[in-house]
Formats: C-alpha cells, structure tokens, sequence
C-alpha cells in the first residue's frame, strides 16, 4: 500500500467519524437559534469568552461542561446497571456509523488511482443504513426497561412501535427509488443524478419520485424521534420517556445521538432525493473539463458574497441600547478580518488552480472539495427542515402516529411501487 492510498484511507475515515461529531454543535446551535427565530426571540446570544459570544456558539461550550461535571446519578432502584450505561452508547454508535456508508464526493482519480468518497465503500450501503438506523431502537428499549421506571418503560415500547410502523414505509419508498436508478449502491446513485432530464432538469430522487421522497422524509422523521415524531419522550404526557433516569453525560449522549442521527439521516435524503454531492447542472465530467472557468467564476463571487455577508455581521452585532466602545462592535470587527482572511486564502487557491493543468490532479482535487462543499450545504438546509418542522407543527397523539403509517403511508408507498415499476417497463 502507497503512501497516498494510507492518506485516502486515514481522510475517508476522518471525514466520516469527524464531521458528524462536529455537526452536533451546528445542530444543537441552529436548534437554539431557530426556535428562538420561529418564537420572535433572540435565542442564545449572552455566553461568551472574552466577550466573543460567535453568534450564540459558546453556548454549546457551556453546556458540555456543565453536563460532564454535572453528578452522574444512578438509582438504587435501578437492577441491570450494565443495560443502562449501554443504552445511550448503542443510540449513540448506530447513528454514527450509519453515515459510514454516504458519499460525500465522486471518485477521486489521482495517479491513475481511484479513491470512493466514503467511510466505508460498500455496494449495499442502503441495506447497512437501514439495518443500523433500525438497530438504534434497542438501545432506547434497553433504557426503558433497565431504568425500571414506568415512564421509562412507556417511551420504550413506544418507540419500538413507532419503529416498526415506519420502517415499512421507508424500505417501501427504496424500493420504489431503486426501480428507478436500477443499483443499491450509493455512489452510483449520486453519479445518477448528475445527468440531465430533457437537457435541462437534473434527474434527482425528488423529480423522479417525489412521492417516494415524501414517504421516506415522513419516515425519516418517525425514526429520529423528531417532532411531531417524538412520542417516545412526550414531556407532556411521559415526563421524559426511555431518558427519565439519566443524568449528565448518559443523558447528553442520548441527545448527541439524536443529532448526529438527525445529520446522518438528512445525508441519507440529499444523497437520494436531491443530487447527493452533484453540483446542479454540473456533472463531475463537466467540471472536471470545466474547472478553470468555474474557478475563476468562483474568484468573483466569493468577494462579492463576503462583502454583503460583513455588512449583514456589522448590523446584527450592535447592542441594542446606546452604548461607548460597544464591545459588540469589536466583535464584529475581529469577526469580518478573520473572513476575509479565509476569503484572501481562497481566492489564492483559485488562483492557483488557474494556473494548473488541465484536467490534472489538481482539477480532480479541486471538484471534490466543490463537492464537498456543496453536500455539506444540502445536508445543512435538510437539517433546517428538521427544525423547522419541530418548532412549528405539534406532537401527534399515539394512534394519529400509527394511523398515518399503516392506514396512509404503507398504502401509498405500495401504490408508489406499482405505478413507478408500470412507469419503467413502459418507457425501457
């Protein structure tokens, strides 16, 4: 093994271990600053270091460190304390591993060489996803039941439940979308959807199947325990559900494991349904051949974005009473010089790769990082969807959850399967 193919290895792995776990701030952060938005409140915005309050991200820094010196209390009551300590850890490693399988880019050719995009290259990467984000369900039973708590014990059985009820749905959905695109792997799924329909319509999941793509979002929710999904932890009706008797880190884990499932499932559905890692209109061919002139257009707008993007920093960091020496105003200050030196140092390797070959490693390196830009975007805005969806709509009573999936979505994804495979046979 070269040394190159050890690099390729140690960034795959890095990238899909790392970026998950840091996503637990950018989610817990747009969270708090999305309810706040949605509630005409200011959301987090007075924890800081030195006055540096990163527009409410020290926030997170406080509470992690209130939660891992908070006293981790385990009751007497409780008889299967191994179960219980292993509860959070199984929620929080089959949310994580399941993003194992996502490709985050197209296959990098560098030195003759090809290198997938994922964690862990494997051609079923749909059936490990489904198999771990279905395994997760025994580590919130374990919780219930090992906590030997009424409560507990309701949230469990409830999320078993739910589970079961929209799994079906989901696989249906695949099924349907597999008809389609005629593979299971998922890097040959994101190349899919490169191509063009009539010559100007990008072929993703959400033009081909959207109903596919409905079922499987509602699905996707039911099976995070988002709301209105969240009948596993009905504060109003269950205290808290399978998590009552945890504390400190064994409680924050489990809150961890929700959002980076939240961040492996919303991959799962750009990956499927919106183009995955492919610029729109732009197919890895494309800008591979093309990769000067989008570099160069790329050296334009950077600036461009960057000077309204500070002007939008100067006028939200103000307080909101007159103040001398605003320390706000410093802030947004030291905020805007450090962008614009990211932006100095982008604008440097555009230039570079200006200057590079045509079509060398340079431009294969260069359409992976765009890439993998562009998917981290789309996940971004699909997990705002997750967000918003929680801090609009309310929680659903119990049998309204089992009704829309057996009596609604297992129905439709049926019909969805029938329709899509008459669809295909007709126009093969």
């Amino acid at each position: 093994m070269s040394l190159l193919d050890s690099v390729m290895i140690v960034v795959r792995v890095a990238f899909s271990a790392f970026i998950p776990l840091c996503f637990i701030a950018v989610c817990v952060w747009m969270e708090r600053r999305g309810a706040g938005y949605f509630q005409d409140r200011s959301g987090p915005n007075r924890a800081n270091i030195f006055g540096f309050r990163a527009a409410g991200l020290v926030q997170n820094l406080a509470d992690a460190a209130k939660l891992i010196f908070k006293e981790d209390v385990i009751s007497g009551h409780i008889k299967h304390k191994f179960y219980f300590v292993l509860a959070p850890v199984i929620v929080f490693f089959t949310a994580l591993v399941s993003f194992a399988v996502v490709p985050f880019a197209d296959t990098l050719v560098v030195g003759g060489k090809s290198y997938i995009m994922q964690g862990i290259p494997l051609d079923l990467g749909i059936l490990w996803f489904l198999s771990f984000v279905g395994f997760s369900v025994y580590g919130i039973i374990l919780a219930g039941w090992s906590s030997t708590n009424k409560y507990g014990v309701l949230g469990a059985l409830r999320s078993a439940a739910q589970v079961i009820s929209y799994e079906i749905p989901m696989g249906l959905a695949i099924v349907s979308l597999l008809v389609v695109y005629g593979t299971v792997n998922l890097n040959e799924i994101a190349q899919f959807q490169g191509k063009l329909l009539f010559g100007f319509i990008p072929m993703w999941g959400a033009v081909l199947q959207p109903i596919g793509m409905v079922i499987f979002i509602i699905a996707a929710f039911a099976e995070t325990n988002r709301t209105p999904f969240d009948l596993a932890e009905g504060e109003s009706e269950l205290v808290a559900g399978f998590h009552v008797e945890y504390s400190a880190m064994k409680f924050a884990i489990f809150f961890m494991g929700e959002y980076v499932a939240m961040f492996a499932s919303s991959a799962m559905i750009v990956t499927l349904f919106f183009g995955g890692y492919q610029v729109p209109f732009l197919s890895t061919a494309t800008l591979i051949g093309q990769a000067k002139p989008v570099a160069f257009l790329l050296m334009v707008i950077i600036p461009v974005v960057m000077h309204f993007f500070a002007g939008w920093i100067r006028r939200s960091n103000v307080s909101h009473y007159p103040r001398e020496n605003d320390p706000r105003v410093f802030e947004a200050t030291v905020y805007i010089k450090c962008l614009w030196g990211l932006v100095i140092f982008l604008e440097i390797v555009l230039l570079a790769i200006l200057f590079s070959a045509s079509g060398g490693a340079t431009a294969h390196i260069f359409v992976v990082l765009l890439q993998l830009c562009t998917f981290l975007v789309k996940v971004t805005m699909m997990i705002f969807v997750y967000i918003w969806v929680r801090w609009t709509l309310p929680r659903f009573r119990y049998d309204q959850l089992q009704k829309l999936g057996w009596q609604m979505l297992l129905p439709l994804a049926l019909l969805n399967i029938f329709i899509t495979s008459a669809f295909v046979v007709a126009l093969s």
